[in-house]
């Protein structure tokens, strides 16, 4: 057995007792799915950054680095701002408000502002998660196989089903509780492996007498442009591309939930700063991986360049160390997973079958439930995953455009604008999925202006349009 080996099989195992662990804390469907609302900051903030930054951050990121250059630097900051605009926006009034509610779901959160509506905002918000998380999860499950094919020569098939089966496992026993701890072992190693690997590579290139610069330019000037080479519109349009990666943060429900599971309130602000504190490093260092890969390997090397993080580990570090951060890779991949399987889950399970639908079960039979719900989502996922034939890059950044145009303006809105009204709520959440699927296939306008940022835009518009046309009328 082989220290790299050796690293990833600990990793594993120490994921399983955290769901062992974690099992007995669950005695209803609200534990379940929340965590009862015990989860302190440190916790919180570590699961948000897990599961917000999957395998497109470890895999993705470096590998659009490699094939673009510097142009996917204006994706980290946009991924950055995104970061911090939301924790400041939403993190708050979302964990008082969802209280205030008792609401444990997103869609929930949206019906219980309402009297009239409540069925249809539920029934639209869920298929809406189902729909995209297809493409979400999918992403994930076809990163597990992409890593232990170039780690440990494992068919991408087989490392599918391996990183399926144990996500399912440790996410149906332990529930949130077990996603949020898990998470946090998860965000330390994808930390690390976002800083050191980088670090590792930089001195592994200087030992061949060349510069990042240097090495880079050798690709192409195009490299070495924040813009890709491209210039006038095309430019500024690649620009806002990258930007616009910020605006999905306020409409990803497996996030959102993070908010609301927090103890305290109060105690948003730490989390908030512990977030900073990882956000910013761990972006710069996705980008430079992609970056030391082109320096040190040049294009075409690679047939798939989402190779580029687990190849550039084994090569660089000591076998034990590129063990560990090759977990790190499995770790952005099951951080997510878990979090959307939790999530879609519960909107089948709660918002689906028991609030809409009147399906009712003892609370140990809700919670019985809702497992079975984590299953059959799951397997779905993985038979997705098995014939998608798309970049892990493609597959979230549709998906990302999809949720964060639908659920996004929607709460922004309902946050901080009281005029919102449950039509203007329902008409955000069916525009911006029908523009992210009608834009992304028509290739001349997804090229011209970014679904991301459209989708956005005209999901904001039909929000406070609807509000507008449909508020009570006023003596």
């Amino acid at each position: 057995m082989t220290w790299t080996l050796a690293g990833f099989i600990l990793y594993l195992v120490a994921i399983l007792v955290v769901g062992f662990v974690t099992y007995r804390k669950n005695e209803s469907e609200y534990d379940y799915f929340l965590a009862g609302r015990k989860l302190n900051p440190w916790v919180v903030a570590f699961s948000e950054r897990a599961s917000g930054e999957s395998a497109w951050l470890l895999l993705g990121l470096p590998g659009a680095a490699l094939a673009l250059g510097l142009i996917e630097l204006w994706t980290a900051f946009g991924c950055v701002a995104g970061i911090v605009f939301y924790w400041y926006t939403i993190a708050p009034r979302l964990r008082v408000r969802s209280a205030e509610l008792n609401s444990m779901t997103l869609p929930e959160f949206f019906a219980r502002h309402f009297t009239r509506g409540r069925g249809a905002i539920r029934i639209t918000a869920t298929f809406i998660i189902l729909f995209f998380f297809t493409f979400y999860l999918a992403a994930q499950l076809n990163g597990a196989g992409k890593v232990l094919n170039v780690t440990f020569g494992i068919e991408p098939a087989t490392g599918m089903f391996i990183g399926a089966a144990v996500i399912l496992f440790y996410t149906m026993m332990g529930g949130f509780f077990a996603v949020a701890w898990t998470d946090f072992i998860q965000g330390a190693i994808m930390f690390g492996a976002l800083v050191i690997l980088p670090l590792a590579a930089l001195a592994e290139l200087a030992g061949t007498g060349n510069s990042l610069q240097t090495a880079v330019g050798q690709a192409g000037d195009s490299f070495l442009s924040i813009t890709g080479g491209k210039t006038g519109w095309a430019g500024i349009a690649a620009i806002i591309g990258g930007l616009s990666w910020a605006l999905g943060y306020m409409g990803q429900p497996h996030l959102l939930t993070r908010f609301m599971a927090i103890k305290d309130p109060e105690r948003i602000r730490l989390s908030r700063r512990i977030a900073f504190v990882w956000a910013i490093p761990a972006f710069t260092g996705a980008v430079l991986i992609g970056l030391c890969g082109l320096a040190l390997y040049g294009q075409g090397y690679f047939e798939d360049v989402e190779h580029v993080m687990p190849h550039l580990a084994t090569a660089v570090l000591p076998s034990w160390l590129a063990g560990i951060f090759i977990s790190g890779a499995i770790a952005a991949i099951m951080s997510t997973a878990d979090s959307q399987l939790l999530v879609a889950s519960s909107a089948v399970a709660e918002d689906l079958c028991h609030r809409t639908l009147g399906i009712h079960f003892s609370p140990k039979g809700m919670l019985l439930f809702s497992r079975i719900i984590t299953i059959l989502v799951g397997v779905s996922a993985f038979l997705i995953a098995l014939y998608s034939q798309k970049l892990i890059f493609a597959m979230v950044s549709y998906a990302w455009a999809g949720l964060g145009s639908s659920f996004g303006p929607a709460l922004l809105l309902l946050l901080w604008w009281n005029k919102t009204t449950w039509q203007g709520v329902l008409a955000g959440m069916i525009a911006g999925t029908l523009t992210t699927i009608l834009w992304s296939e028509i290739t001349i306008l997804d090229q011209t202006v970014t679904v991301r940022l459209m989708s956005f835009v005209f999901g904001l518009m039909a929000v406070w349009l609807a509000s507008k046309l449909t508020q009570p009328r006023t003596a």
